[in-house]
């Protein structure tokens, strides 16, 4: 008894002695949110999904509960009533939010953007400044400040506000903006730093290297340009302001074939583009194939037909084909779109010329002077009739003018087109004997910088020397490419205008194709002449974000029934080819 007693005791000692654990705290319950707060994040919800119509059901019982005092809910609605296009009913209601609560910057800088969208810069520019009182280093605050000013044509405030967004975020629309600025003041080297800076923050934007391309196209670096649009091209193969801008400066180079097969990719996206057809007929032009750069001229003229540039091209297309009343209906219809070019008029007078209206041809000839009076060749044309009409006086006093202005030229680095020197040479003699010889054929010709040459085909005489071959002139003319006025873009972005002006010949006469241009409006490249960006229009930047679609059909694809079609047609009897796309 004795030791099982003690064996008790001495499992009694080993038992640990367990001790009571502290209570679990109860969980707390989940903190109410305020009624004024209480649907927010499904507002929120619903608006980004878009689904408005729920949202604003929403809205509406947010603001019963609230008595319209949320200022969130109110937000958003005003942002939907935007997007609906009620501008003035958002600014009334963002108003209302900044009410509510003076010290959010959102509610002042979406009241700023109302203003700006109903053109109310100046207001929308105070707002800005009260938002940037509460919110200093806000980037959306003084790029939005320097579009204001732009738009008040405050250039070097804008510049300033948009150079203090780029220190304190860099965006590639600022640097796009920027730009545009530079180049509305005309400071196309300026414009050239701000792009290269925007594609050393951004080398993979197709838009920005297009653009920078163009620019290089613009002061003839046409090797640092063809790398950017080949770059755009390598990072989106369908970029068709890039696609357009190549195949001008193949066509600028007269490498025709090489344009065509770019512009037949870029028509896979944009076949009813008026530019794009446009440079394929005057690519057909530069061929000396007439009937397909008709065909391809009056697409485009469908298409647009109050652009004056495409009748430019019809009209001069007409009169190399010596159809003069045709040439003579496009060059009017012309002239009443564009009444202020100079050059249109003396097209115009070369028609009414071979169609024996020699006192309208004088008039146009006139008023051409009127228009600019340092166009050697509307000199010498005006010179020529003058001469075959008998007042040989005041054809002296022209060619004399026109001597001066070729030495001007000399002096300053210019030249002459050589035809109009030599058709110089030959009237001035004729005008001092009194009489030319009959084989001579002195009529109308034109030249410039860049020209459009319009000759006719001499007959074809077995009997005549090489020496009389040489003395006879065929009647034309050539014309100097105008400059676009506006600076868009590959673009177009849309791009855009692009000209082409590689030398050929026609019937053994100079020749530089007309006026192209590509998308959107993508601006003129003259050989020499600096031109404008395309698809920058005045007021409104293209944008960075959108890309363009890719091609419907694949490069290789060839759907295209009129080139096929009219690229085999044969020569007609007299010697001219009728062969057969730039907010």
């Amino acid at each position: 008894m004795a030791d099982s007693k003690q064996d008790a005791d001495q499992t009694e000692k080993k038992v640990p002695i367990q001790t009571s654990q502290p209570a679990k705290p109860k969980p707390k319950k989940a903190p109410e949110i305020p009624t004024f707060e209480r649907r927010n994040w499904l507002i929120h919800l619903h608006y980004v999904r878009k689904e408005f119509d729920t949202c604003k059901a929403l809205i509406r019982e947010q603001l019963a509960d609230t008595g319209g005092m949320c200022e969130y809910a109110l937000y958003v609605q005003a942002l939907i009533m935007r997007q609906e296009g009620k501008i003035q009913e958002s600014l009334d209601i963002f108003q209302t939010c900044t009410a509510i609560n003076m010290q959010n910057p959102e509610n002042l800088k979406q009241v700023a953007r109302s203003l700006f969208l109903l053109a109310r810069h100046k207001a929308a520019i105070d707002v800005y400044n009260q938002a940037a009182t509460i919110s200093e280093k806000d980037w959306e605050i003084y790029h939005n400040l320097g579009v204001c000013y732009m738009y008040l044509r405050e250039y070097t405030k804008a510049k300033d506000c948009l150079k203090q967004a780029l220190s304190l975020r860099r965006h590639e629309v600022t640097y796009v903006m920027l730009g545009k600025i530079y180049l509305l003041e005309r400071d196309i080297n300026a414009a050239i730093d701000t792009y290269r800076s925007a594609v050393e923050y951004s080398p993979e934007n197709p838009d920005l290297l297009t653009t920078l391309g163009l620019l290089y196209m613009q002061i003839n670096q046409f090797q640092k340009a063809f790398e950017n649009l080949g770059n755009a091209m390598t990072f989106d193969p369908s970029h068709i302001k890039a696609i357009m801008a190549a195949g001008s400066m193949m066509q600028n180079h007269a490498d025709y074939d090489v344009a065509i097969t770019k512009y037949r990719i870029a028509a896979a996206n944009i076949p009813e583009s008026p530019p794009l057809w446009n440079n394929i007929g005057m690519c057909f032009f530069g061929k000396k194939k007439y009937v397909a750069a008709i065909s391809c001229l009056k697409r485009a003229n469908y298409l647009s037909p109050f652009d004056w540039k495409i009748l430019y091209n019809l009209g001069l297309v007409h009169l190399t084909m010596q159809q003069y009343a045709s040439s003579f209906h496009f060059i009017s219809a012309a002239i009443n779109l564009k009444p202020d070019l100079a050059q249109l008029y003396m097209l115009l007078a070369v028609s009414l010329t071979h169609l024996d209206d020699a006192e309208d041809a004088t008039q146009a000839y006139e008023h051409a002077l009127k228009i600019d009076d340092k166009d050697p060749a509307i000199l010498v044309n005006y010179a020529v009739l003058l001469f075959n009409k008998g007042d040989r006086r005041k054809a002296s006093h022209l060619l004399t003018q026109f001597d001066a202005l070729v030495t001007l030229n000399r002096s300053s680095g210019k030249e002459t087109d050589p035809e109009l020197i030599e058709l110089a040479s030959k009237l001035g003699p004729a005008i001092h004997i009194g009489k030319v010889k009959e084989d001579t054929g002195l009529s109308e010709a034109s030249g410039g910088d860049n020209i459009y040459s319009v000759v006719n085909k001499p007959k074809h005489n077995p009997s005549q020397s090489k020496q009389e071959k040489l003395e006879q002139i065929s009647p034309g003319m050539h014309h100097t490419l105008p400059l676009d006025e506006e600076p868009d873009v590959m673009s177009e972005s849309s791009l855009t205008n692009l000209s082409s002006s590689g030398i050929n010949t026609i019937n053994g006469r100079p020749l530089s194709s007309p006026l192209d241009f590509t998308d959107s409006k993508l601006p003129p490249l003259g050989a020499e002449k600096p031109a404008s960006l395309p698809g920058l229009k005045a007021g409104r930047l293209p944008s960075i974000d959108q890309a363009p679609l890719p091609p419907s059909h694949l490069p290789e694809d060839d759907d295209d029934d009129i080139l096929e079609d009219v690229q085999g047609t044969q020569p007609r009897k007299n010697g001219i080819k009728h062969p057969p796309l730039a907010n």
